[in-house]
């Protein structure tokens, strides 16, 4: 299960003592925000690892319930940033292209996530990517299997989705996909990067850009040499690693069990908290140190993606201490 699926649980993240997490209300936007801007071609370009500027154009996430507090954060974003819109259950269709719509009206880059196991027709597809790129522009899409065992419609894949076209069709440009430095529970070291590399390989010949986006973690050296494995592997794409943003540590330690994430005693004592201490609070500082330290051009071309467990507002405040 990856840290998008999760998103719109409630979880205990104010001071780390049993808050849930700051969502938007659950109210519907009567109109559709405007969207102001215009089409353009948008790739993830490369510029080599500048260690000084490691936050420089992150990437964050929020769902559909979140569009209030987005607008409330929209200051502290730089105009352009990546803005993922998940595809939780319980969320109407309508709700998740409203959420799209506020991001591109606020001069970002929404990037709709697709859930495939969840899309229930061939039409349901077709008119999710189609309404978005109509109504918001949007030229980047991601997508995943998801979370159900079985499959609720078609499509029991991202391959099976990126495979109808229906990105292409609809002037998609980059195609995000997962990652799994830390492996995946149904799969085998080889068939993740195999899996990988053939979406890559479908995204390519399509005339797109893939990007894979990790899962968060909270071991900096698995993801070095997972990025290192990867490029030997010939696998060039642009990748944008998960960071947990700062939330109380009983939060990040739930969401990792149920994604899969390694949380032993050693690994996030590095990461900067003990697992006999769980009432305090834990940001990504020691996990950013690193890859600032350690990150060349050897792992290609890397950025970061937040996953805010503690709020928009939290994980941007923490994001503009960090880079003071």
């Amino acid at each position: 299960m990856r840290a998008a699926d999760l998103q719109s649980q409630t979880v205990p993240s104010g001071g780390g003592t049993g808050d849930t997490r700051q969502t938007a209300s659950d109210t519907n936007v009567n109109n559709e925000p405007e969207v102001m801007n215009t089409p353009q071609q948008e790739t993830e370009v490369s510029t080599g690892m500048q260690q000084d500027n490691i936050l420089n154009d992150f990437s964050l996430e929020i769902t559909a319930k979140d569009v209030e507090s987005f607008r409330q954060a929209v200051p502290a974003l730089a105009q352009k940033s990546s803005v993922s819109v998940t595809f939780l259950p319980g969320e109407t269709m309508e709700a998740r292209l409203q959420a799209i719509a506020q991001v591109a009206a606020s001069n970002m880059l929404p990037m709709p996530h697709i859930s495939a196991r969840r899309i229930q027709s061939e039409e349901e597809l077709h008119q999710y990517v189609q309404s978005a790129t109509s109504q918001s522009h949007v030229k980047r899409c991601f997508v995943i299997a998801g979370d159900p065992p079985v499959a609720e419609g078609p499509y029991s894949d991202s391959l099976t989705v990126i495979k109808t076209g229906v990105f292409e069709k609809n002037g998609i440009e980059v195609v995000g996909i997962g990652g799994h430095p830390e492996g995946h529970p149904n799969m085998s070291i080889e068939e993740c990067f195999a899996a990988v590399d053939a979406k890559c390989t479908e995204i390519n010949t399509r005339g797109m850009q893939p990007l894979i986006v990790t899962q968060f973690s909270f071991d900096a050296d698995a993801v070095l040499s997972w990025l290192i494995e990867l490029r030997k592997r010939g696998i060039s794409a642009p990748v944008r690693l998960g960071i947990p943003g700062p939330a109380g540590i009983k939060t990040l330690l739930r969401f990792a069990k149920i994604c899969g994430v390694q949380a032993s005693s050693s690994v996030v004592k590095k990461y900067g908290f003990s697992l006999t201490q769980l009432m305090g609070t834990a940001g990504p500082d020691k996990l950013v140190d690193t890859y600032k330290k350690q990150l060349t051009d050897q792992h290609g071309d890397v950025k970061m993606h937040f996953y805010p467990f503690g709020g928009l507002e939290r994980t941007l405040q923490w994001v503009d201490d960090y880079r003071k």
